[in-house]
């Protein structure tokens, strides 16, 4: 190889992004290097939409939770001690409400089949109906070692407030563990059998959408409010003359106030269905680019906006070098296939940073542990050279 470009050797990782880069070219700590012609450019996106829906919620239609008390038996020694009073009376009355009443509370003192936990059930945005059934998430109150195989007894569940005792759902059934070093908490699939509605409050004249906290900002709400105002032609075809009146707008950087048209009053439910399932083109949100990274999970999740300047890091036993321009194969110069190789490219403009996607996808190829890549990622944000908020849960 006779290009000095091409030729890398040394000990760690470099890595080269280069703001007019056309193709990346990665050779190992060996001094391997693959020369490749540049990537054809992708295809163009298809224009994307989502729902307005997708983008928010009708104010008052937040998530609820129901709580309680109950018992769960069934356990093979790994309940609370029956001992203490805080579970030998209800368990007591437990045995009173099926015809056996306990004399001596002491009777039951030896037994450690059975533990008192919390229960709380999570009402959906949208409400619960009559018989409709949900989770059930049980946590262990007491001195209770594990609830693993236990059964929940029937158990009534009521509102979250103080002084709430409406029973809204009644709870029972087996109980799965979902983590095995947390024995002491569980979940029941369809535990909780709702008895009373619960409804989000009736719509008036208007109501509000309020964006999730991950899309709030002024210009989505006027965007928002912009795809909702596009169905007014329709609603005047329904005969009604609005005139230059909208019938949405931005109040500030989270709410759109929609007003339903007097004529689609009598069926309110239609016209919130038609504004919920409006069109809306994700690509006018202009979000801060944001890499999300959980550590624990090993979870990397980039948005589609974030570039990279020009930045160099070494890393332990690979090398990513960057020629300027693209070599073209020779006899000279020929093509070197090497086993680990790859190439990233960018958009194929010289004024274009490198896209992150791109550097992912190499070192995915190079078989880069996660963590591994999570600390290239936090160390080109630390030197400045990462366009985007670095988040690590």
């Amino acid at each position: 190889m006779h290009s000095p470009e091409r030729k890398v050797r040394g000990f760690g990782l470099a890595l080269v992004i280069a703001a007019w880069a056309t193709a990346t070219l990665v050779g190992s700590a060996l001094g391997q290097v693959a020369a490749q012609p540049p990537s054809p450019p992708p295809p163009p996106a298809r224009s994307a939409s989502v729902s307005v829906q997708d983008l928010c919620r009708i104010e008052g239609q937040g998530e609820s939770v129901l709580r309680g008390i109950g018992i769960v038996t069934g356990l093979k020694g790994t309940g609370d001690s029956a001992a203490d009073l805080v579970i030998a009376r209800p368990l007591a009355e437990i045995y009173k409400n099926n015809g056996l009443p306990i004399g001596d509370l002491k009777d039951l003192a030896k037994g450690k089949s059975a533990a008192i936990v919390a229960i709380e059930c999570v009402i959906p945005e949208q409400g619960a109906r009559r018989d409709d059934k949900l989770d059930v998430f049980v946590t262990v109150l007491h001195s209770a070692a594990s609830i693993d195989g236990g059964r929940l007894t029937l158990a009534p569940l009521t509102g979250p407030f103080r002084g709430d005792t409406t029973l809204y759902a009644m709870a029972s059934g087996p109980i799965e563990i979902e983590r095995t070093a947390m024995p002491t908490v569980g979940r029941i699939k369809g535990g909780a059998r709702i008895v009373t509605d619960v409804l989000p409050p009736a719509l008036g004249a208007s109501f509000n959408l309020v964006l999730h906290p991950d899309v709030r900002d002024y210009t989505v709400t006027t965007q928002l409010a912009d795809a909702i105002n596009a169905l007014q032609p329709d609603l005047d075809a329904l005969g009604e003359d609005r005139g230059a009146a909208s019938i949405a707008r931005a109040i500030d950087d989270a709410v759109v106030r929609v007003d339903i048209p007097a004529i689609e009053r009598t069926n309110a439910a239609r016209f919130v269905s038609r504004v919920l399932t409006a069109d809306f083109n994700p690509n006018l949100l202009r979000l801060p680019a944001q890499v999300l990274v959980n550590s624990r999970t090993g979870c990397i999740i980039v948005t589609g906006n974030v570039e990279i300047s020009s930045v160099v890091i070494s890393h332990k036993d690979l090398v990513i070098s960057t020629t300027t321009p693209a070599p073209v194969p020779s006899v000279q110069q020929p093509v070197t296939d090497t086993r680990r190789a790859t190439s990233v490219g960018t958009t194929g403009r010289a004024s274009d940073r490198a896209r992150i996607q791109d550097l992912l996808q190499a070192l995915k190829s190079l078989d880069v542990s996660v963590e591994d890549q999570i600390s290239i990622l936090t160390q080109i944000h630390r030197v400045g050279r990462l366009h985007a908020r670095l988040v690590i849960d």
